[in-house]
């Protein structure tokens, strides 16, 4: 199987302003978007798993850690699976790709952070693509003192 992969972008910024950009992401997958935004920073929305759906995600507000686990057995995964864990920012503008065959999850690090999922699925394939484990099954949510 595949491995996630950051596609990192950039930040123009001259008198008039500023331009963010991701220039090597394309958009010929994906079938739908939409826009995460928690409530409080350090909020925790995981584990979601598609078997067929590969996702891609965008912070266009604030910071965000979002991770992946490739699952060994959708019934049963194994807790010591590694865990693929980025820390994606508006301030550094990425797009972060999980392939099908991953569980995902995100935890807001600032206040107003909004994360844009793009979707290689539709709606409609996705409902019945939709396998969920609980937020702290895998809990790579603990941010450590360095």
């Amino acid at each position: 199987m595949s491995e996630p992969i950051l596609t990192k972008g950039g930040l123009a910024v001259d008198d008039r302003g500023s331009v963010s950009f991701v220039n090597d992401f394309g958009f010929s997958d994906v079938k739908r978007f939409y826009m995460i935004q928690n409530h409080q920073s350090g909020f925790v929305r995981a584990w979601h798993g598609h078997k067929k759906e590969a996702k891609y995600f965008h912070v266009v507000g604030g910071d965000a850690l979002i991770c992946g686990v490739e699952i060994d057995n959708w019934e049963n995964p194994s807790k010591d699976l590694k865990i693929h864990r980025f820390v994606l920012s508006a301030r550094t503008p990425s797009v972060l790709y999980l392939p099908a065959g991953y569980a995902n999850g995100l935890m807001s690090l600032s206040p107003d952070t909004k994360v844009m999922v793009f979707s290689a699925s539709t709606l409609q394939e996705s409902l019945g693509d939709d396998i969920r484990f609980h937020a702290r099954y895998w809990n790579p949510w603990v941010i450590e003192e360095r």
